[in-house]
């Protein structure tokens, strides 16, 4: 336990929790709300406007250039983006918010905190362009976590829970992104979906989404003007 306390204290890590007046609002009334969060980085983008944006780890060329124009633009708009780190649509995603001089990104994840646990390993550079670009790196999982398969559906409401509004931008038909735009659905947020191919399984999840009645996403600028 001692080893974790240095590091804590290293590496400036706050600990809320739930009754604690620094609790970012927005997550007090989701189902199951973290009774905890682990917070690296700039606390305060947990309490500024922000919009989620996941898809597909296993994103098209396609897929990661709309990721990453999306969150530029609308990181130029001082709006935070959200997403989960993982590798495809959510890295672009942190990379589109971190060429922006004003929104910064946010990463919420699976895993404790520390940069040996952060998952996956591949995307440490961008784990750690993060927090050197006054970015925020969130968990309610302690130190010590290591990636366990069911954590990432679960830290899934927490993504949906700091935003405003949810894009999906690829998905498989039974990608974990959908499992996003379903809390987001129950947290009463707006949901949008890139369409896509119809050839393509990356377009399966968006464009039943959008048959359900999501939002269609063709520029970021359908994010403001609803």
């Amino acid at each position: 336990m001692s080893k974790y306390v240095n590091y804590i204290e290293k590496n400036d890590i706050k600990l809320i929790r739930f009754d604690n007046e620094a609790y970012p609002s927005s997550l007090k009334n989701i189902y199951d709300l973290p009774a905890y969060l682990y917070v690296r980085g700039n606390i305060n983008n947990l309490y500024d406007d922000a919009i989620a944006i996941v898809g597909s780890r296993k994103a098209s060329e396609y897929g990661k250039n709309v990721s990453k124009k999306i969150a530029k633009e609308v990181a130029d708009r001082n709006v935070n983006i959200v997403s989960g780190l993982a590798l495809g649509i959510d890295k672009y995603a942190h990379l589109g918010a971190l060429e922006s001089k004003i929104g910064k990104t946010i990463a919420v994840l699976g895993t404790g905190v520390s940069t040996e646990e952060m998952y996956p390993l591949e995307n440490k550079k961008v784990f750690e362009r993060i927090l050197e670009n006054n970015g925020t790196i969130v968990s309610e999982f302690k130190l010590g976590t290591k990636p366990e398969k069911y954590n990432f559906p679960k830290r899934n409401r927490i993504i949906s829970g700091l935003s405003q509004k949810v894009v999906v931008v690829e998905a498989e038909e039974n990608s974990g992104s959908l499992i996003t735009a379903d809390f987001a659905l129950e947290q009463g947020k707006d949901i949008f979906a890139v369409p896509g191919n119809i050839n393509s399984r990356n377009s399966v999840g968006t464009n039943k989404l959008i048959f359900e009645g999501a939002y269609i996403l063709t520029n970021s600028r359908d994010l403001f003007y609803l």
